[in-house]
């Protein structure tokens, strides 16, 4: 999915995350036979690299397992701050589930920095890891409020947080708030890193290696898309979005955004810090080391997954903030990635259900994955230990729900039956009138098809039906994909999955219909 701008109405810049494209590509193998291991690690984002290498310092065999490459999904698209100010999550943890979980949150997340900071002096990481204050901030008088309860909470809870009328950039600010000794990195450098020192002594990475299938009746065993097995003790799944439910209901727990950024360079100096605003449309800026000189990510403009209507209006939004903020030189890179949030917006960490002891679940970092990633690599490490974690209660996945996250599940799904039901009852054109570079849904022979023409005028037909749960398709323009607004799953125009939590690609025109398959059993 790595386009230049060409692809997208000659918007500026190469679509690829600067990430991605400032390190090298890996090259693990493919598992091509059957294997047994202490530990299944399936997901090689930050939670799945960071755990595998803590496992094996314990002295466990693991097989870390990726469907793609490693750090290539949000990981390898995160705007990479490490933080324990995500938003404004305090003052809601501390009235929605008490000041011990606001607390024990806070110390994770703070935990985290201190720990990631703490590999990259221990192995010497060339990363680019970096301490500075981090700001949340608003322009508009009706947030002035919340950020004040926000500063008291975070103050309640021992941060180094002080709230504050400006922030060092040029912006109409009406309240601020700053947390000090916050840090950034680049994440792939940090994570590559990592990799490196996990295979070995019985130890293996694969790559482009799917997992399909897991029997978690007598042992945990993995079966792969080529049928290869991994036996092992224990499984991880950090797959972003599970890949295996077994009833945990997950899919009616997590609820897919998207959000966008930019790489751009500016003729001014970037201030010290990264900075967040707090209303809508959200903006996020942060400074990262390029070449000889610095660049600005600039991101925000998150949206449910294929709810945005026009996907490309983001990135030009984001583009016009960057030029009404700063003086911009350049639009070097451009991209998006994908977040799972859940219902009350603290992430699903343990095992994955009440009755699966030994196969485990990190998922729902929202859009704060370094911390709470890194926190989530720690408690599982500690849990197959049998080690106590001061941690474990809040983030178990199998948590007594709060009346507000009650009222958020609900709202979650009768969005996903209303997106259902529509995209049943919607019309579709029954004619392939396209221009060069368009895609739309199209009615052929009484079925509905994701019809996209390429820039050589080769169409390209799909089964517009998820093969998820059943929901129809909507056409991700920006980035050439059809997106699902139910779950979240992403496919190219030829069908290929680019995200989960689908499990069987699209078929094509003239093929059977898809295959639905919700793997929830």
């Amino acid at each position: 999915m790595n386009k230049s701008c060409n692809t997208c109405e000659n918007f500026e810049g190469v679509f690829k995350s600067y990430w991605l494209d400032s390190t090298p590509e890996t090259n693990h193998p493919v598992l091509n036979e059957d294997i047994t291991v202490d530990i299944t690690v399936i997901g090689g984002g930050i939670v799945g690299i960071t755990a595998s290498l803590l496992l094996k310092k314990e002295g466990f065999k693991v097989a870390l397992i990726d469907a793609d490459k490693i750090c290539q999904g949000t990981s390898g698209h995160t705007t990479a701050k490490i933080t324990s100010q995500h938003h404004l999550i305090y003052d809601k943890l501390i009235t929605e589930m008490g000041i011990e979980k606001a607390q024990k949150y806070a110390d994770a997340n703070e935990f985290a920095i201190n720990f990631i900071e703490n590999i990259v002096n221990e192995y010497s990481i060339d990363c680019d890891f970096h301490r500075l204050p981090a700001y949340i901030y608003t322009e508009d008088e009706n947030f002035v409020s919340s950020i004040k309860k926000e500063a008291e909470a975070a103050l309640s809870l021992g941060l180094k947080a002080k709230f504050l009328d400006s922030i060092p950039i040029s912006l109409p600010v009406k309240a601020a708030l700053c947390f000090e000794n916050q840090a950034q990195f680049h994440p792939r450098k940090y994570l590559l890193d990592l990799a490196n020192k996990i295979s070995g002594d019985g130890s293996h990475i694969f790559e482009n290696t799917k997992i399909v299938d897991i029997d978690s009746d007598n042992s945990c065993v993995c079966t792969t898309d080529n049928e290869k097995k991994i036996s092992s003790s224990k499984i991880i799944i950090a797959s972003h979005f599970p890949c295996y439910d077994a009833l945990g209901l997950y899919f009616a727990r997590l609820s897919p955004k998207k959000s966008y950024v930019l790489a751009v360079k500016t003729k001014e100096n970037f201030p010290e810090g990264t900075f967040i605003n707090a209303e809508e449309p959200g903006r996020s800026l942060r400074c990262q080391n390029y070449k000889d000189s610095k660049i600005v990510l600039v991101g925000g403009e998150g949206h449910k997954t294929a709810h945005g209507e026009n996907t490309l209006t983001h990135y030009k939004n984001l583009k016009s903030f960057a030029e009404k903020t700063f003086n911009i030189d350049d639009i070097l890179y451009y991209w998006s990635t994908q977040d799972y949030m859940t219902v009350d917006g603290v992430p699903y960490i343990g095992h994955l259900t009440s009755s699966t002891k030994n196969i485990y679940v990190a998922t729902g970092f929202g859009e704060w994955g370094m911390t709470n990633g890194t926190a989530a690599a720690i408690l599982l490490k500690d849990l197959i230990i049998d080690k106590k974690n001061p941690w474990e209660d809040l983030y178990n996945p199998s948590r007594p729900m709060t009346s507000s996250s009650i009222k958020n599940l609900f709202t979650l799904n009768i969005d996903v039956a209303k997106e259902l039901v529509k995209g049943k009852l919607q019309g579709a054109p029954n004619t392939l009138d396209l221009n060069n570079d368009e895609g739309k849904v199209v009615t052929i022979d009484g079925r509905k098809y994701g019809a996209y023409k390429d820039n050589a005028g080769a169409i390209h037909l799909v089964d517009n039906t998820c093969t998820h749960l059943g929901c129809e398709l909507k056409w991700n323009d920006a980035e050439k994909s059809w997106d699902c607004p139910c779950h979240g799953s992403r496919f190219s125009y030829e069908g290929d999955i680019i995200e989960g939590p689908a499990i069987n690609k699209l078929n094509h025109y003239k093929e059977n219909p898809n295959r639905i398959d919700p793997n929830i059993l």
